[in-house]
């Protein structure tokens, strides 16, 4: 055995079973005068090369920016047939140039890649080392993929060796044995049903059916029709004989539009690529796509880069979900993603939600996309009435000032419990209450090191970071006051006070821990976390939006979309107006995202958000970056990165610290430490500009041994 593979050529001294030396030597001569190559299939010395384009230009799987280039390899005569653009191999990489032996290049640690393309010639003037292996012969990375995926390096100041590894499900060889199945006959084209709600709805359809790319922002009306809508959308765009792609926020919205594409189209029409179906199913499903024999592809983030053949649609739904962000490198966002599909592949595009993005609002205000939305009328026979409670209701509250929900409350309660169940939004799970101060509703913050203070029981004032107790009087830094409230409760803490305040109803939570899918149409209270809100059978009597004011106050951009986005999302499962469905929402009535509720006009709060953020130069007007790290390292990439002329740079400032014990953020810093973070913006146009630059730096940087790491982000979803 030669020692490149691993061995020493010795068997151990006694080992039973040993060869007789003669019969060593004996093998070696064999080997030496055969034909074949002696350490196949790592080094291929001595192999002959293919005849025809001798050449694999490749991308080996690393994924620092220094290395986003093609390497070339020598194509062994016997990996000729095999070796064809787009399949998986395995080459020799990091040997220097003295480990040349036979005019091939030798060394170096096996690595996996992609081929790219097979040339007649290199243009390195050097000696190459051999393709190790070809893994699979199954073209998994298509021209259309890769186009894709440097498109998405490029965007988000990442590396095309990270997108792809977002792009390419891993390899299963029993998936890749078994055959998929034959490609179905385009169905016919579907009647408009419900989209005959909206007033382009149907001629959205019949662009679709016959082959036209509309591009539409869809305001979609509350309930449970929407999935049936996507499925219909999915289903015009399939008899055109084209493909249709729909990326979902998570798996209970995925298991919607499933159910309703299966019940329109029957099964076997369409591909599921969740995270949950597992490495060999979801791979299986990925080549029945990649190889033609299905067209129509559903899925979780991570299907956004599905490879749809003649891509004819594709769709989002809510995106200014938090799971349309991808958390590993380059961190690309699903909107981003498909739009560059849409252009690339010059196909149809919907972007739906019960509620709207300011991004969304940028679509139809450029003229990129036309609104999809239904009439004021429709609208109001269709959502449920809102009833706001504020500050002023409160103060004369008698019944709020002691129990947890105001009398309004507690009245749509009873009222909703009498014809099904009632829906109680709460903004964090848990049991231990936030505490602030009642007066200002400052938060409550530890003298010792500014974690949050938290009321475990009566009298029990605690830090929530450091667990030091609160020994003397606490009293507010703004306005001196002495009082304290709760500023949020936690989903189970409400659940164990209505269940106490409605004894013989059964109350349900659903959150983190515990997320459910539906409840039944019975008399029930369901106490649940923005986004975790099962579907009641029928819709919800009444639902109740606890601690408003907490999500309008958080310190960031979107803090007013984001709250509007989580109410629409509770309040769209509330039955009609005319069918007794009411809403409470516990917040300050003349807050813009309030009033949005109230009249149901997401789009006019977006649009109105949109104009604001032109006059004050943030995104999506803007192109932004966030740099962190520590704070000399980050002053050393912005003095070491040439931005463009027009860029603005914000900070640096301190970014909170992580809590030693608690779990670190994706791009925050690690527990204990001090990071700073800096903010780049550049106009309109320059964002390509921008990216460039900050890759150029951080590949420099990663290049140089020592330097301390930097996080580059671009358009990092929390910048204050």
């Amino acid at each position: 055995m030669s020692s490149e593979n691993g061995g020493s050529g010795r068997t151990g001294g006694g080992a039973q079973g040993a060869a007789p030396p003669e019969q060593l030597a004996l093998i070696r001569e064999t080997v030496r005068k055969a034909g074949t190559p002696r350490a196949k299939p790592r080094t291929w010395r001595g192999a002959a090369l293919a005849g025809h384009l001798p050449v694999a230009r490749v991308l080996v799987d690393k994924g620092v920016l220094h290395l986003d280039r093609y390497f070339d390899y020598a194509v062994p005569e016997e990996l000729d047939a095999d070796a064809q653009p787009g399949v998986r191999v395995r080459v020799r990489f990091g040997a220097g140039r003295h480990r040349v032996r036979e005019g091939r290049r030798e060394g170096g640690g096996l690595i996996d890649g992609f081929l790219i393309e097979r040339l007649a010639e290199s243009d390195y003037s050097g000696p190459l080392a051999a393709l190790a292996q070809v893994v699979s012969p199954e073209p998994v990375l298509s021209e259309e993929l890769l186009g894709l995926a440097r498109a998405v390096a490029d965007r988000y100041a990442g590396s095309l060796a990270d997108v792809l590894q977002l792009a390419v499900p891993p390899r299963s060889a029993r998936a890749e044995r078994r055959p998929s199945p034959d490609p179905a006959p385009p169905p016919p084209a579907p009647e408009p049903g419900s989209w005959g709600r909206y007033e382009q709805g149907p001629a959205f359809l019949r662009s679709l059916a016959t082959g036209g790319a509309p591009r539409a922002v869809w305001n979609a009306l509350p309930g449970p029709l929407w999935s049936e809508e996507l499925a219909r959308a999915v289903a015009a765009t399939l008899a055109s004989g084209r493909g249709a792609l729909v990326v979902l926020p998570d798996g209970r919205t995925v298991a919607r539009v499933d159910a309703a594409l299966t019940e329109l189209l029957g099964k076997g029409r369409h591909a599921v690529l969740t995270a949950d179906a597992g490495p060999e199913k979801r791979y299986a499903q990925w080549l029945a796509v990649r190889r033609g024999s299905v067209r129509a592809v559903i899925g979780t983030r991570a299907a956004m880069f599905a490879p749809v053949q003649d891509l004819g649609l594709v769709a989002l739904w809510d995106d200014g979900d938090d799971s349309h962000s991808e958390q590993h490198a380059p961190q690309p966002h699903a909107r981003e993603v498909l739009l560059l599909r849409a252009a690339q592949d010059k196909c149809g595009f919907l972007l739906g939600g019960w509620s709207c993005t300011v991004e969304a609002a940028q679509l139809v205000e450029t003229g990129w996309a036309g609104p999809l939305a239904p009439g004021r009328d429709r609208v109001r026979a269709t959502a449920p009435l809102v009833r706001t409670v504020g500050d002023g209701d409160l103060a004369r509250d008698e019944a709020a000032r002691a129990a947890r929900l105001p009398s309004l409350a507690w009245q749509a309660v009873r009222e909703g419990l009498r014809h099904g169940p009632v829906l109680v939004q709460v903004p964090r799970r848990g049991y231990v209450p936030r505490m602030a101060c009642a007066g200002c509703r400052t938060p409550a913050r530890c003298r010792h090191c500014s974690g949050p203070m938290e009321a475990p029981g009566a009298g029990d004032l605690r830090c929530g970071w450091c667990g030091r107790h609160e020994e003397s009087g606490w009293h507010c830094p703004e306005c001196g006051g002495f009082r304290l409230r709760a500023q949020v409760v936690g989903a189970r803490r409400t659940a164990e006070e209505l269940g106490r305040a409605f004894p013989a109803v059964p109350v349900r939570t659903s959150g983190r821990e515990h997320v459910l899918d539906t409840v039944p149409a019975g008399p029930a209270l369901v106490v649940s976390t923005p986004g975790a809100e099962p579907v009641a059978e029928g819709g919800y009597a009444a639902a109740l939006l606890l601690d408003g004011w907490a999500m309008l106050s958080r310190p960031d951009l979107r803090a007013g979309e984001d709250a509007l986005r989580r109410w629409i999302g509770a309040a769209a499962l509330v039955r009609p107006q005319t069918e007794g469905g009411t809403v409470v929402v516990v917040a300050e009535p003349t807050l813009r995202p309030v009033q949005a509720l109230v009249r149901w006009d997401p789009v006019g709060h977006a649009v109105r958000e949109l104009g604001e953020r032109a006059e004050l130069g943030f995104p999506p007007v803007s192109r932004m970056a966030a740099v962190s790290g520590p704070g000399e390292a980050v002053a050393g990439f912005l003095r070491a990165t040439g931005l463009p002329g027009e860029a603005e740079v914000l900070g640096p400032v301190p970014l909170p610290v992580t809590p030693v014990g608690r779990p670190r953020r994706p791009g925050g810093p690690p527990p204990g430490d001090h990071w700073e973070r800096a903010l780049i913006r550049v106009p309109p146009g320059r964002g390509a500009a921008l990216t460039a630059a900050l890759k150029s730096a951080q590949a420099a940087r990663t290049a140089r041994a020592g330097d301390e790491p930097v996080w580059v982000r671009i358009d990092p979803p929390d910048i204050g």
